[in-house]
């Protein structure tokens, strides 16, 4: 007999690892549907952020001391985990960012500059982060590119029949969200990379969705570059990763100049560091990044595919509630999701909605989710969207129905 998810993971014990779900809002048990602009953090991370600075704060790489070398090895022990976690076959192709938009600019201000030209293509979807448009538009302003955009279908989901009449030898950059941060969509990712390859483009795939729902293989996907945040995975903000193929950042310049990322410097001449160092200049985040490794242990001892399973039937679960909602439309039905649902209802502002369910307790985002071309595909100023995680429930959900159900009475 098949076990059902909630039965492998003890969700109340789950629960008890982040304090912060253990409070009242407006008078109500706080609900925390907002996972998808960023998790909680469980305490094993806050202990690890609070053990850095109280037990071993210093600068690393450069010092000889015993606090100096604890902290790097940690640092690098962070790094590893990453390479780890995606798969990477080789630990330098890890390069620490500030977080998904900075790993995207750091490509498109590096690989883009150097290797791009008038006249070159780059493709993007409909369903773009701001973060996946603004940097490539930037770069075709300043060095003559054009922008091409992979339509979607009523669904959401990417019609790959128009990518493939977009690509052609003008192609050089395909850059793809691996999931929709405003729908949940799962992307058929290895079948872009596949396409852009067989064209001789270059592929980045954002992360920032997939990173705590979905078992992520660079090498499987064969992907150029693939970028990240901790703070979706149950780590820190301000921290992400960029993984790149080692012979492609190799062949890359630096972007920021400063300490750690030289060899050598003379008033006369400037020699740059190896991989990874000579994309890290500056001390970086280094508590961040040492927590980081702390979340990823957290979610490896539950198990991504149990994570998987659970969140996949909170939004089951979900979906099927929601049906109950006179007016509700989805927004986002795609063949494949992660758990995130996002809806309007008729007659009523997405902002009228998530105040009237904060005032019960329960967090959600509305807006456009930093998504303004796809609201305008679907003729929509924004949406409202719960997105789940593993310590949310379905009693929860329940809640989200009969506050929703508060709110068709309050506004209609």
């Amino acid at each position: 007999m098949e076990i059902a998810p909630h039965e492998i993971l003890d969700i109340e014990a789950i629960r008890r690892d982040f304090p912060i779900l253990d409070q009242v809002v407006n008078g109500r048990q706080l609900v925390y549907f907002d996972n998808a602009a960023t998790t909680q953090k469980p305490l094993p991370v806050l202990k690890a952020l609070a053990g850095y600075y109280e037990g071993y704060n210093a600068n690393i790489h450069r010092g000889i001391h015993a606090l100096a070398e604890k902290a790097t090895s940690a640092f690098e022990l962070s790094r590893r985990a990453i390479q780890q976690f995606l798969n990477a076959a080789h630990v330098e192709e890890i390069i620490f960012t500030y977080g998904t938009t900075d790993g995207i600019n750091l490509v498109a201000q590096t690989y883009g500059r150097r290797f791009l030209n008038t006249g070159d293509e780059i493709i993007i979807t409909t369903m773009e982060h701001h973060s996946n448009i603004v940097p490539w538009q930037m770069l075709c302003e300043e060095k003559g590119c054009v922008l091409k955009v992979i339509p979607i279908d009523d669904n959401g989901d990417l019609i790959l029949e128009e990518y493939e009449k977009l690509l052609s030898e003008r192609t050089k950059f395909v850059s793809v969200v691996h999931v929709s941060n405003a729908m949940g969509i799962i992307n058929p990712v290895k079948t872009i990379i596949e396409k852009a390859h067989a064209v001789g483009a270059k592929v980045l795939i954002d992360g920032a969705q997939a990173s705590s729902h979905i078992d992520i293989d660079v090498q499987d996907l064969d992907t150029d570059f693939y970028v990240f945040s901790a703070h979706k995975l149950y780590g820190p903000t301000g921290m992400g990763a960029l993984y790149g193929k080692r012979d492609v950042l190799d062949s890359m310049p630096p972007w920021r100049g400063g300490g750690e990322m030289i060899k050598e410097v003379t008033f006369e001449k400037t020699t740059y560091n190896d991989l990874p160092y000579k994309f890290e200049a500056g001390t970086p985040n280094i508590a961040d990044v040492i927590a980081t490794y702390t979340a990823l242990e957290y979610i490896n001892n539950l198990g991504k595919k149990n994570l998987a399973a659970y969140e996949h039937s909170l939004l089951e679960y979900a979906t099927e509630a929601l049906k109950d909602i006179e007016g509700l439309r989805i927004i986002g039905q795609g063949a494949e999701k992660i758990s995130v649902v996002s809806f309007v209802i008729d007659g009523i502002h997405h902002q009228d909605t998530g105040v009237i369910l904060d005032q019960q307790g329960i967090a959600v985002r509305t807006g456009h989710h930093c998504t303004q071309p796809l609201m305008r595909r679907f003729n929509i100023t924004g949406t409202t969207r719960a997105s789940f995680a593993v310590y949310n429930t379905k009693e929860e959900i329940d809640r989200l129905v009969q506050g929703l159900h508060r709110v068709r009475k309050m506004m209609l």
